[in-house]
């Protein structure tokens, strides 16, 4: 297998103060326990180019365009936007880039240039909606790319699953009501973004569970409740919103798994990929906030993308 990893220097310089959680360093970390794998060396780097507004504004309105422009543009300043995200004079291209290297990945993946990419850019993008940026997120990197697949690319059919510990708002809301997207998900509930998911359907398979649930209780979530659907479905390319704050050690989640979680689930779509769409996955972080266990699990997602 090919795997790509994007990302890109610009992504670390969006930062939100030294309180934040969301901060350059878990970039670094992601970095850092890529070469203490020794995996490093058998990844393809490539650099995240800065999305085009057309690919942008598939999934954004020009209002939530407009909110990430608007930026400080000298100092340190911060331009709050809601109570836990702001805007330093580096967002705006931060934004572009981490939007980028999921447009990028898509082409390449579509394009046979490589199996498979994970995307190691910062801001996140799953709470961003289309009208309005949200909870860390600028633009919403993963439905950007999603429908850039569909609508720049021709594919009729895609996949986006979501494990993150906090429920892709974002993106459900942006493919509420899109026949060629299936929305996979579960995430703990009740818990920020304090919304309910809507009800479940062919389409949206967004599954609420407990604080205090482990490993094994996803697992089975994910044979019972994703593998069927996404098997019915099939989807002609897969995206992962990979958040990592579902671990047990990340104090800004309250669940329990650990990294040969998410190196199973990986394992379980890489095998779905295979079998309906040519193995063809590209991955986006998103949250995952303990920098330990952040580095350890995206090293146990990226063995999993290329078969390690």
């Amino acid at each position: 297998m090919t795997t790509a990893i994007y990302s890109h220097p610009d992504c670390q310089r969006h930062e939100m103060g030294e309180w934040h959680p969301e901060s350059p360093a878990r970039l670094l970390a992601i970095a850092d326990q890529l070469i203490n794998s020794h995996i490093d060396d058998l990844i393809e780097h490539r650099e995240a180019p800065l999305a085009d507004m057309e690919a942008i504004a598939r999934n954004h309105s020009p209002n939530a365009i407009a909110i990430v422009r608007t930026q400080p543009h000298e100092g340190d300043d911060y331009y709050p936007i809601d109570g836990d995200t702001s805007l330093n004079r580096h967002s705006w291209q931060a934004a572009l880039r981490a939007a980028g290297a999921a447009v990028a990945a898509t082409n390449a993946v579509i394009d046979g240039e490589i199996d498979n990419a994970f995307c190691s850019v910062r801001p996140p993008g799953h709470h961003a909606r289309p009208s309005a940026p949200m909870g860390f997120c600028l633009f919403n990197n993963v439905a950007i790319a999603a429908r850039h697949a569909l609508d720049g690319r021709g594919l009729k059919r895609v996949a986006i699953v979501d494990f993150d510990v906090h429920h892709g708002n974002g993106t459900e809301e942006a493919f509420r009501d899109e026949r060629r997207v299936l929305m996979a998900s579960f995430f703990q509930h009740p818990y920020y973004p304090y919304v309910d998911a809507l009800p479940i359907t062919p389409n949206r398979i967004n599954v609420p569970v407990p604080a205090y649930t482990k490993g094994d209780v996803v697992r089975q979530l994910v044979l019972d409740k994703w593998l069927p659907a996404l098997h019915s479905f099939k989807p002609e390319m897969i995206f992962i919103s990979a958040g990592f704050d579902a671990h047990r050690e990340d104090d800004l989640g309250g669940m329990g798994l650990v990294e040969a979680d998410y190196a199973w689930m990986t394992e379980q779509l890489m095998a779905v990929a295979k079998k309906h769409a040519r193995g063809r996955i590209v991955s986006c972080l998103e949250g995952g906030y303990n920098l330990s266990a952040l580095g350890r699990s995206v090293v146990a997602h990226v063995k999993a993308l290329a078969e390690i």
